[in-house]
């Protein structure tokens, strides 16, 4: 039974005084009207109306429980504009990797506030982004692919705090940052990578491209905090694994990496079945520093940031 028509019913029965009238007030017809009541009744185990007269009237039983569904229906009516202006006001919590760049950020907050959207970010490590998505916590988050499947792609290089040697824009190899010979006791410097980095498909792809450039595994360290891997590389102790705008920010040197499948790769997800605002990708794709992927001209030529750091990575 569906408690809360049945209920309505009884109100309105009650202050019309009329099944006629509360049937035209509820817009059903009068013989589903009567079923309620008449289904009420045996739920509460008692006549709430007295039918003997022609005008109809309560019973004590139903002078009694009156104010009490009046009650009831009032909490529900409550409880249904509580859920209205949640749903109206909510944030849509939205998950970016840790290191964006925080002026594009403020774009992507001031769009959704155009739209009528309020934009919580959250900079979140990729694996709590997947797990935020899942358990819906997040409404959107940008989630970690491979670069060669994702729908934006941000070309990741190596920072230090000097330029790196030969031509300018030059494309930078592992191979680059083996020890050189006859250098004797020079220490060679660590290579940093991120927490963003550092987890599933894209540690194992860089542990294995570290391997086949030759360079010892104890080369190659994580960090959490991106504040002390730019102090460290700023320090000349190390060079950075990071994005070009992530270098820009931080005054570093940047090369970007040859080796296109060490890049990081994006794809904007969103929880249950709804679907991302339009609007919404482009601002994240300058936020993370990427272009979007497999873009090309009508003439079938690469175009746009993504393409042209394909073609540095090239030499």
């Amino acid at each position: 039974m569906d408690l809360l028509a049945h209920l309505e019913a009884y109100v309105a029965v009650a202050e019309e005084e009329s099944f006629t009238a509360a049937a035209d007030l509820l817009d059903i017809a009068q013989p589903v009207l009567s079923r309620r009541i008449k289904l009420l009744e045996q739920h509460l185990g008692g006549e709430l109306f007295d039918r003997s007269r022609r005008q109809i009237s309560s019973t004590d039983l139903g002078v009694l429980l009156l104010p009490h569904a009046k009650d009831v229906l009032g909490r529900v009516d409550q409880l249904r504009q509580v859920a209205r202006t949640a749903l109206t006001s909510a944030a849509h919590a939205l998950g970016v990797p840790p290191d964006c760049d925080p002026v594009a950020l403020a774009r992507v907050i001031r769009a959704g506030r155009e739209r009528g959207v309020t934009i919580g970010v959250h900079e979140l490590p990729a694996e709590e982004r997947a797990a935020g998505l899942t358990e819906g916590a997040l409404a959107s988050a940008l989630l970690r692919v491979p670069p060669e499947t994702a729908t934006q792609v941000v070309p990741l290089g190596l920072a230090s705090a000097a330029p790196p040697s030969g031509s300018p824009g030059r494309a930078a190899h592992l191979e680059d940052l083996r020890p050189r010979r006859g250098a004797g006791g020079e220490v060679s410097p660590s290579i940093l990578v991120t927490a963003e980095d550092g987890i599933g498909f894209a540690a194992e792809r860089f542990r294995k491209a570290a391997a086949r450039a030759g360079l010892s595994e104890g080369r190659v360290r994580e960090v959490a905090s991106a504040a002390t891997a730019v102090a460290e590389t700023l320090a000349g102790h190390a060079v950075l694994l990071c994005a070009e705008p992530f270098a820009r920010r931080h005054d570093l040197a940047w090369s970007p990496l040859a080796d296109t499948a060490l890049h990081r790769g994006y794809e904007l997800a969103t929880a249950g079945r709804r679907a991302a605002p339009d609007w919404l990708a482009p601002l994240l794709a300058d936020a993370i520093g990427a272009g979007t992927a497999r873009k090309s001209t009508a003439a079938g030529g690469p175009e746009g940031p993504d393409a042209r750091a394909r073609l540095a990575a090239r030499g």
